[in-house]
């Protein structure tokens, strides 16, 4: 069984590297333009594929160049022919045996504009040397935008609150970097704050955080801030002023409707009285 199998990655294997010659057995899909903050991270989606079938990740080798020089690797499995900016900062998030080449960067620099391509290499044997076989997506790049303030998250409120009703805010922030997700907080306490994470296409995320509070009368015209903290240290909030309702209970009605029948009251018995004084 283990000839068998060893004698499929090879007919394998060698069907690849005969159809690698050819621009259109190779496909790749890679996001073309990305948000990137400067001093957090970012992961690029890519996947690719070829007409010979999956092959298992020890016969694929990934890497990501800068595409005007082949040469300059931001990613490499050996970490010498890593360029010295890039080293220590990247890594491949995907089996490649899956097709996967989704990168991530962290600590993002001013300068890591890119534009990035995936290559692909094809390994002969097991202690991966390299080979001349081997396909780069330069028409299929990344190019990174570079942020330098963090986005604000975004605020979803009803706008008036009722006293003692449960009131519901979202608060909820766009990034690139699924890896490291940004924190929400709130500066008000609460018992029930739910988080949820959403891919919503195209290397862009968003982190959602959904508080539930009891107003009181005493917390009319606060000021309720949701702050965002990401990969990297850098903070944005986002603040509103809470308006709250009040509850007309029995007693606004009872009491001063008592103090003015008791009011009329004494009136009338003075005014009798006097009535009777000077008859």
């Amino acid at each position: 069984m283990a000839k068998q199998k060893i004698m499929k990655e090879f007919f394998l294997l060698f069907a690849v590297i005969c159809s690698s010659v050819s621009s259109d057995e190779w496909k790749a899909t890679v996001v073309k333009s990305i948000d990137a903050l400067v001093g957090s991270c970012v992961v690029v989606p890519c996947s690719f594929s070829h007409t010979g079938g999956n092959l298992p990740s020890s016969r694929l080798r990934g890497i990501w160049h800068e595409k005007n020089d082949k040469k300059s690797n931001i990613y490499h499995e050996d970490p010498i022919l890593i360029k010295d900016d890039f080293k220590g900062r990247t890594k491949m998030l995907g089996e490649l045996g899956q097709n996967n080449c989704t990168l991530e960067i962290t600590q993002i620099r001013i300068h890591d504009n890119g534009p990035f391509c995936f290559q692909v290499e094809l390994v002969r044997t097991e202690n991966n040397d390299p080979t001349k076989d081997k396909f780069s997506f330069v028409e299929d790049c990344v190019e990174l935008n570079m942020i330098t303030e963090p986005p604000k998250p975004t605020l979803i409120q009803p706008k008036t609150a009722t006293q003692g009703e449960p009131y519901i805010v979202t608060c909820s922030v766009i990034h690139t970097c699924p890896t490291h997700v940004p924190k929400l907080t709130w500066n008000m306490d609460s018992t029930k704050v739910i988080v949820h994470h959403k891919d919503i296409k195209h290397g862009n995320w968003e982190t959602q955080s959904i508080l539930t509070v009891i107003p009181e009368e005493k917390d009319d015209n606060r000021e309720i801030t949701c702050t965002a903290e990401f990969n990297g240290g850098l903070k944005s909030p986002e603040t509103f002023t809470l308006h709250v309702k009040r509850i007309e209970n029995c007693n606004h009605i009872i009491i001063p409707a008592v103090v003015g029948i008791g009011t009329a009251l004494l009136f009338g018995i003075f005014c009798i009285f006097m009535e009777k004084k000077y008859k």
